[in-house]
């Protein structure tokens, strides 16, 4: 029997579901200017720009990477604004599990990750030492917290407060990921905590934008398994309906790949009137191949994002980099989908939809912060 947990309540699948299932086929500056507010007017397009990146890790999974200004050399004037975080998470080096080797990836190693919240304290310095014109191409968000636990929203208030003119937003946080989340030490993460509910509520109230990862599926699932993080999903969304959330590379990792009827769900959260906050961003290299693994999987893609060009963001997905040409490598991989998009979706894609949501959030926060700020 066909999979029919989806973000819609019952509504008919998405146009196109012969194209849909090809997918399936294919998928195999100084410390004065620290002190600064962030300046009200950001970078926006212009004709050197050819994208705005929704999703950049400055540091990886032992929080090391490029210094921002070396960034803003990779950057150039192909990137325009940058949503910049860390990596909320360490992986722990245990020299009884991998002796001298020091690991620098959660795979490398079977010893636990931590939550590491120095991140958004080392994210809002490297920020503040930046000029206010270098400033306002980045949008930086809040990571360095614990989702299964009820504190974590205080956290993020503290943040703001602390880094006052700094942080637009919250994530890229995991919820469920492929082989992550089982090595986190401590309560494992859920949809259903309330502690994620405290955290995206706040998100609301201050007006941040939120990143989640969230996997479609769990890996290997048995055939005819339920994909049951799916309507859980569906359910937050419509618990929060005035936070904006951006699914991260729609749910797809290494291993979780795309699952049957992927576009028809998509395409029914998409239409549903209750959840205008659901937002998409298709970063990732391995999203993008799973999306040009065929022309039928590109043409299916183009036209989901061209009838709904207001709700999908491009970024990269990529972790610390210091050559343009590999930063860019995701960018290059989805030439075939650009080319299929209209010039609206397109230009909508890489760079409208990032200005509009995250200057939005930028004025939120920052009214947030100066109504509960100390002065």
């Amino acid at each position: 029997m066909a999979r029919r947990f989806a973000f819609g309540f019952g509504w008919a699948a998405a146009a196109g579901i012969a194209v849909v299932l090809a997918w399936l086929l294919a998928a195999t500056p100084s410390a004065q200017q620290g002190q600064r507010q962030a300046p009200a007017a950001a970078a926006q397009s212009g004709p050197g720009y050819l994208l705005h990146d929704s999703h950049l890790h400055l540091t990886n999974y032992i929080q090391e990477g490029p210094d921002i200004h070396d960034f803003l050399k990779v950057m150039g004037t192909k990137v325009g604004r940058v949503a910049i975080f860390g990596l909320p998470l360490q992986q722990m080096w245990d020299k009884g599990n991998t002796g001298d080797f020091a690991p620098t990836y959660y795979l490398q190693s079977d010893a636990p990750l931590y939550y590491y919240s120095f991140t958004d304290a080392f994210i809002a310095m490297q920020y503040r030492s930046l000029t206010p014109a270098e400033q306002a191409r980045f949008d930086p968000m809040i990571t360095g917290f614990n989702p299964a636990d009820m504190y974590a929203a205080d956290h993020i208030k503290r943040v703001l407060l602390t880094f006052p003119g700094v942080f637009s937003g919250i994530g890229e946080f995991t919820i469920h990921k492929e082989f992550v989340s089982s090595k986190i030490a401590g309560k494992t993460a859920s949809l259903l905590d309330p502690a994620l509910d405290r955290i995206l509520g706040f998100a609301g109230e201050a007006g941040l934008l939120v990143i989640l990862h969230n996997d479609i599926d769990m890996p290997f699932p048995k055939p005819g398994q339920e994909p049951w993080i799916v309507p859980q999903f569906r359910d937050v969304l419509l618990r929060h309906p005035s936070t904006n959330v951006i699914w991260a590379h729609a749910g797809v990792g290494r291993i979780v790949h795309p699952v049957k009827d992927q576009l028809g769900m998509m395409e029914r959260g998409l239409a549903a009137p209750q959840l205008k906050n659901f937002f998409i961003d298709i970063s990732w290299s391995e999203m993008a191949k799973y999306v040009v693994a065929t022309p039928e999987t590109t043409a299916a893609m183009a036209d989901l994002i061209n009838r709904y060009p207001d709700r999908f963001l491009f970024g990269t997905d990529e972790v610390g980099p210091t050559d343009q040409g590999k930063y860019l490598s995701t960018y290059d991989i989805y030439q075939p989908l650009f080319a299929k998009l209209t010039p609206d979706a397109r230009q909508k894609l890489l760079k409208g939809n990032h200005e509009r949501l995250f200057d939005e959030a930028r004025r939120k926060v920052r009214a947030w912060e100066k109504a509960h700020g100390k002065g």
